[in-house]
């Protein structure tokens, strides 16, 4: 005997009830996304970042397509070096990076562009920059990890800086 016999409208009613509760009850069970709470806090990081190395007269091209940012090394005390890598054109947006070295250790990385023409790219622009910055300095290069759910901006930042570390001679 089937379930859904025409017989027998009143199961076919209960279960079609039973089948929405349930369907229902697991919509509503899901979380919302919230963004992170650190989201917000790293922006001002970067620009304070530079001023601890005395750098002036950086003259990096940001948002022009195919344009080198190598130009923007700094002439300051010995051991220390700031260098602007390549901005990198991403499927979201352009990606720059700024460089530190003391000593031949990275021990800044400060992202001049990011994509941010929307929410959602902000959104994932403020959790994957930190993530970036903390894996280059501890990897003390390039070749770090890929953000999950970033992969454009991580390739662009990767990209960024390795171009600044070339220009630096590294």
């Amino acid at each position: 005997m089937h379930a859904l016999r025409k017989n027998r409208p009143l199961r076919r009613i209960v279960l079609a009830s039973a089948a929405t509760v349930s369907g229902l009850v697991m919509l509503l069970s899901l979380k919302p996304h919230t963004p992170p709470q650190f989201a917000a806090a790293p922006a001002p990081a970067p620009t304070s970042g530079p001023s601890t190395s005395g750098g002036s007269g950086q003259s990096g091209q940001s948002g022009q397509s195919g344009q080198s940012g190598q130009s923007g090394q700094s002439g300051q005390s010995a051991g220390t070096r700031t260098v602007t890598g390549d901005t990198v054109q991403t499927r979201w947006g352009p990606v720059q990076v700024r460089v530190t070295l003391v000593n031949g250790r990275i021990t800044d990385v400060t992202a001049l562009a990011q994509p941010s023409d929307n929410p959602r790219d902000r959104e994932i622009s403020g959790y994957a920059i930190p993530q970036l910055r903390r894996e280059a300095l501890t990897a003390q290069s390039a070749s770090i990890d890929t953000v999950s759910g970033a992969t454009y901006t991580s390739d662009g930042y990767r990209r960024s800086l390795q171009s600044a570390l070339d220009a630096a001679g590294r």
